[in-house]
């Protein structure tokens, strides 16, 4: 089952120098790179990957930030002057688009058996604050949803990942075109499978 998944190491990840560990954790589980490439996201790009038109999508993101308010007692109509979680997931889908911009990222395609699902949990929650200790952003960020929605900016959480096969089938090609994929074998794959 030879699935991918697009990571991007966003750009807190790229100035603090963490491009190199998380890209190693994804190589030391047996996951192959199969394209990665240095690069300042263009807004066109940015409003592709966080497309506002997604309701599921924004919604979830408002409902996971009145959760988050919830379990701090934050007033959401006070510090966002909504507790609507369409709109709040437009400010949020504003704000990832703002970010993913403002520096250089690392994005690249693993591959490998149960990628989508495997890199996910090597990425940990996407709220930092609740990732376990080994993931990645459980070992290198604390950031939340209230810290970030407080200054009004998306979550400091060091990397993007494909949320399912049909994300990753939607992300990579428009990330990296059909010929910046690379098709070899790591040594361990027979051993592996």
């Amino acid at each position: 089952m030879e699935e991918r998944s697009l990571v991007v190491v966003k750009p807190d990840g790229v100035v603090r120098g963490l491009a190199g560990k998380i890209i190693s954790r994804f190589e030391e589980v047996g996951l192959k790179i199969v394209a990665v490439k240095l690069l300042k996201v263009s807004k066109s790009l940015a409003e592709r990957h966080y497309p506002g038109d997604r309701e599921a999508w924004l919604r979830g993101m408002g409902e996971k930030t009145l959760e988050n308010y919830k379990k701090f007692r934050v007033d959401a109509i006070k510090l966002l002057g909504t507790n609507d979680t369409h709109e709040i997931g437009k400010m949020i889908q504003k704000w990832l688009v703002d970010y993913i911009v403002s520096g250089p990222v690392l994005a690249f395609v693993v591959e490998g058996p149960h990628a989508v699902e495997l890199v996910r949990k090597i990425c940990g929650n996407t709220l930092p604050l609740l990732s376990s200790p080994g993931t990645i952003r459980g070992d290198y960020a604390f950031d939340s949803s209230y810290l970030a929605n407080t200054g009004k900016r998306a979550i400091k959480n060091l990397v993007h990942s494909s949320g399912s096969i049909e994300e990753a089938d939607y992300e990579i090609p428009l990330w990296f075109g059909k010929d910046e994929l690379q098709e070899y074998q790591r040594v361990e794959e027979k051993a592996m499978r």
